[in-house]
Formats: structure tokens, sequence, C-alpha cells
């Protein structure tokens, strides 16, 4: 799978509001309110022994588990959802009293704000994050539109539609939304210079156009205006992860849980400590956020997080369990609807897996879950199923084209898709083009196994072990590493390698894990 950017979770800034009148330019909107506070920060989060739940499954788990389990789970969750609703309907009467008194000191600060005092914190989002992660969004950015015709010099909104656009990129795979993102950002920007909720706008669309160093000079412009803005410290940490700065991020993310912990924050925060192979901390933090979480957004999000934590380390029952969460959340967000998918084929529910993979192809036709569709159909191996890969394979090319036409740098996705379905010259070239700009453990690997299938393995060998360097936990990079060093005469290491993988995550690919299998047997025969 493609490397995570944080892109697309939930945030929880109010962006300010600025001086109206002026016609409406075509343009669009978005951004989320709410803030879910984690009783300790992240950085106290303790590294003891691996959490892990009674619902683990080791690798050869996951017999059979039928479609109509997989909707008990997503029922269950919700029926215990609403019972805790429940409950806080009856807190939220106790605090009544207590609100009252609040309301005093609150309306000191109401004043100050229509004074146009606004307290310095942090500036970002007017729509809530429940919208950004459902099928809302498109409501709020109407909403937004309408408002921006009757007050049109509001930079605040301008700001958030701008970052509507990308977060409505990101979940439909439409990045022709992203020139439209950056239209309604500079508008925001004209009407109030270095406002810092347009500027902190400017890297999270960078960083979606995978412009990390851009993103990251915007994020830093950003906090010079308002060092406690949310959008702008994770985009900081973000960048940093995709520019391979992992010390530097580990910072980064540190700094921001002083700020503005919360849920944001300690979901970067997270996958900082998994890229370094720190999987305990990873899933003590993401925990914490999860039961911190009370908006559909922000549960998706993290409840999906944790399926993809579990699904890397080979825990299929743990990962659907999560991914069951964040779908009775939100029964369309994306990143979970795929990873059931996957985790399902990893353990052996191939049906289902296509069917769901199939689903969210037709709506969101994104390379990861293209490639991950395409394979499953070779794997099955069924009458007309080659020709229904191709056709998998030949859209993530369609999709690479339209990206890179609205300004996305898609070297990344082109070498991964191609180096197994595609040109093995174009994905060479992609590989080398990404690494010249960043030097991370997803662009070494994909490097390396772009030279590898250019018969290139003793170039490639150094790249592949540098993937591995972190101690970052991930099945694919190990299987890669392996094949080269088969390839490269380095008998007992591959052997080490492909064992690690398939005992990592045995079903990492449909077809990966079939190879590495394959070539497993061979290095045994051979001893």
């Amino acid at each position: 799978m493609s490397p995570r950017t944080n892109d697309g979770e939930p945030e929880h800034e109010r962006p300010e509001s600025g001086p109206t009148s002026e016609d409406a330019a075509e343009v669009d909107i978005d951004r989320g309110a709410t803030a879910a506070d984690v009783p300790s920060s992240a950085a106290t989060a303790d590294a003891g022994t691996d959490g892990r739940t009674a619902s683990d499954a080791g690798p050869g788990d996951g017999t059979g588990t039928e479609a109509d389990v997989v909707d008990e789970r997503v029922a269950a969750v919700r029926r215990v959802g609403a019972a805790g609703r429940r409950w806080r309907r009856v807190q939220l009467c106790a605090c009544a009293a207590m609100m009252a008194v609040g309301l005093t000191a609150g309306a000191v600060a109401i004043g100050a704000v229509r004074d146009g005092r606004a307290p310095h914190v942090a500036t970002a989002a007017a729509v809530s994050p429940g919208l950004l992660a459902s099928g809302n969004l498109d409501a709020a950015i109407a909403a937004l539109q309408t408002h921006l015709r009757a007050q049109p010099k509001d930079y605040g909104s301008w700001a958030t539609l701008g970052l509507a656009y990308v977060e409505q990129a990101r979940t439909k795979g439409d990045p022709s939304r992203y020139p439209q993102a950056e239209q309604a950002l500079k508008r925001s920007l004209s009407l109030k210079k270095d406002n810092d909720a347009a500027l902190a706008g400017r890297a999270a669309l960078a960083a979606a156009r995978h412009d990390f160093a851009g993103a990251l000079t915007y994020a830093d412009k950003a906090l010079k205006e308002n060092p406690y803005s949310e959008r702008a410290l994770c985009s900081r940490i973000d960048a940093l992860v995709e520019l391979g700065r992992y010390d530097d991020a580990g910072q980064a993310a540190n700094l921001a849980d002083q700020r503005r912990p919360g849920v944001p924050v300690f979901t970067r925060y997270a996958y900082v400590h998994e890229l370094r192979g720190d999987v305990t901390t990873a899933r003590r933090v993401l925990e914490r956020a999860l039961s911190a979480s009370t908006t559909p957004g922000d549960i998706s999000y993290v409840a999906a997080q944790l399926g993809q934590l579990a699904w890397n380390q080979g825990r299929y029952e743990e990962a659907l369990t999560y991914y069951a969460r964040a779908l009775a959340a939100d029964d369309t967000y994306l990143p979970a609807l795929e990873g059931r998918a996957r985790a399902q084929a990893a353990s052996g529910q191939r049906a289902e897996a296509i069917k769901g993979l199939e689903t969210v192809v037709a709506r969101y036709p994104l390379p990861g879950p293209l490639v991950a569709l395409g394979e499953l159909y070779e794997a099955r191996g069924a009458q007309g199923d080659k020709e229904k890969a191709q056709n998998q394979y030949a859209l993530v090319d369609a999709w690479t084209a339209i990206a890179r036409a609205n300004g996305v740098n898609v070297d990344l996705d082109t070498a991964l898709a191609a180096a197994d379905h595609g040109d093995r010259a174009t994905a060479l070239r992609a590989a080398r083009d990404d690494w010249s700009r960043r030097h991370t453990v997803h662009t070494a690997d994909a490097l390396a196994w772009a030279l590898h299938v250019n018969g290139k393995d003793a170039e490639a060998l150094a790249f592949a072990r540098q993937a591995t360097a972190t101690g970052y936990r991930n099945a694919s990079f190990l299987y890669h590493r392996g094949v080269i060093e088969k390839a490269t005469a380095h008998p007992d290491d591959a052997r080490t390698h492909l064992a690690a993988a398939l005992k990592l995550n045995p079903g990492f690919s449909p077809l990966g894990a079939r190879e590495a299998r394959t070539a497993l047997k061979t290095l045994e025969a051979d001893k």
C-alpha cells in the first residue's frame, strides 16, 4: 500500500471571518470544528507490553467469515455506540447547571470575537470534521458557496473552501479539484495577506499534490503567523515524514503534541513511531485517540488507522473489528472500505474482498484499490479475470495522467504500479525522479523494486536495505528485499527476509505473498 500522509482526517479548527461584499468567484468549500481532547498527551503514551486485543488473529486465522458476520460486527458496534450516546445525554443534563455559570464568562469571549478581537488561537475549520469524512462534504461545499456569494470578502471561508476542495479531491479521487482549491486559497490570501488559515490550506494542498518541500514552506509560514494552527502543525509533520526527515518529524510531532494535543496530532505521532518500528506505542496512542473521539469523522478515521496498523502486523480479525467500528461511524469512509476488503482477502474471504473493492473503485478509482482489485482478479484466475485485471491497471494509468495534469506529482504511484503491472522502464524513471526529491523508506523500496524488475539487482540491493533500515514493519519491503537478495546470491539473507515477510503479514499481497512462498521453497530446496 502507498504511504500514509494523514491528509484526510478531520481536524479541529475554525476560520476567522473577514469583511463582506463584492462578487463571489466561481469556487467551492470545507472544514471541521469540534476538538476531542485526550486526557493525556501523546507524548506520555507509555510503551509497555504489546497491547493486543482478545480479537487477535495470527497469520493462519481467518477461515471463511461470511459477509453477514461483518455486517453483524458493524451493527453491534452501532448498538454499543447508541448506549454510549444515551449515557452522554444523562451526563449533559448534569452539566447544565455548570454551563449556566460558564455562559457568563463565555459571553465575554463571544463579545471579544464580535468586536474583532478574536483570541490568537488556531484558525481553520468552519465545516465540522464529520462532514469532511462523509458524504455530507458536498452539502457543506454547497453551503459555503452560497455563503460566499453573499459574503465574498470572507477570507476565512475562502480558506475553508480551498481545504474542502482538497478533501473532496482526496475522497473522490478527483484531482481536478486541486486547481479550484488553489484558486480559493489565493483568493483568501488576496483578501488578507498571510492569514494563517489560507497558508495552512496551501500547505495541505501542496502535500496533497505531493509537493512536500512546498508543504513544509507553507506550514512554516502559517506557524509564523499562528504557532498554534493545528492544520499547519499537522501539515508540517506530514511534510517532514514524506521528505524522509524522520528525526525532524518526531520533534515536530512532540511540539504539536505540546501545543495542540488531540486526534489529528495523535494519529501523526503514532505514524512516526510506526515508521521507527515502535508498533506498541503507535497502537497505544491510536487507542487513546479513539477513546477520545466523539464525532463520526474522528471515529472512522482513527478506527481505520488502527485497522491498517493491525493488518500490517497480520492481525486480520483485529483489523476487521476496527474497520467495522469505522464503518459503523461512517459507512462510506473509503479507507475503511478498502482496508476491510484487504483484510478479507488476506483471511481467505476472496469473494467478499472482490465485491468490496469493486464497490470502492466504482466510486473512487484510486491507484491503491485499483491495483488490489486487479491482483485479486489475477489470483482468482476465473474466465475473463485476466482481462478484468488489465482493465484495472489501465485505469491506474488514466488516473495518474489526470492527476499529473492537475499538478500532482505521481512518481511514487507510477513506480509502484508500473513495476508490477505496467511499463518497467517507466517505473524506473518515475522511481529515480521521486528519489531525487525525497529519501523515504517508501521511495527507497519503490526504487529498489523498479531496479530489480529492470534487471539491475546489484544497484537495487542498497536501496532495499535502506527501505528496511528504520525498523518499519512492512511485509512488502521485506519481500522485495528477499527477492533482490536471492537475485544477488545472498541466499541466507533472502531466506531470512522472505520468511519474515510471510510471518509478519502472510496475506500482504494476493500475488506477492504467493511469489514469496515460491521463492522461499526454491531457496530451501537449494540448501
